[in-house]
């Protein structure tokens, strides 16, 4: 498995909005991320910076690009792109990560 690592901007005031809808995530989107090999996916929260830091595992991280054409993946994004920062396809606007270190 391959560790993939991100960050995102959350809108200041948009917290309690974001977990909640987290803890509602569709059925139908989490299949898709398991259908495409993710697993171990946690999104944490930088309360004094609104910075959301992503990791997930995968064996595959190319796979990652299949998930932009899915209609779920989509409408997914038009739902959150209110309390986000997002790219004009709604997309959150993400920055990957570079491991500098891992102990297993």
């Amino acid at each position: 498995m391959q560790r993939v690592a991100f960050k995102m901007r959350l809108h200041k005031g948009c917290e309690a909005e974001y977990q909640r809808r987290h803890d509602a995530i569709w059925p139908g989107l989490a299949d898709l991320l398991k259908q495409n090999g993710i697993r171990e996916y946690s999104i944490f929260l930088d309360e004094t910076t609104n910075d959301l830091f992503g990791y997930l595992t995968m064996a595959d991280p190319a796979r990652l690009d299949n998930l932009p054409a899915e209609a779920i993946m989509q409408k997914w994004w038009e739902h959150m792109k209110d309390i986000m920062d997002t790219n004009p396809d709604n997309s959150p606007v993400t920055s990957r990560l570079k491991e500098v270190f891992y102990l297993p």
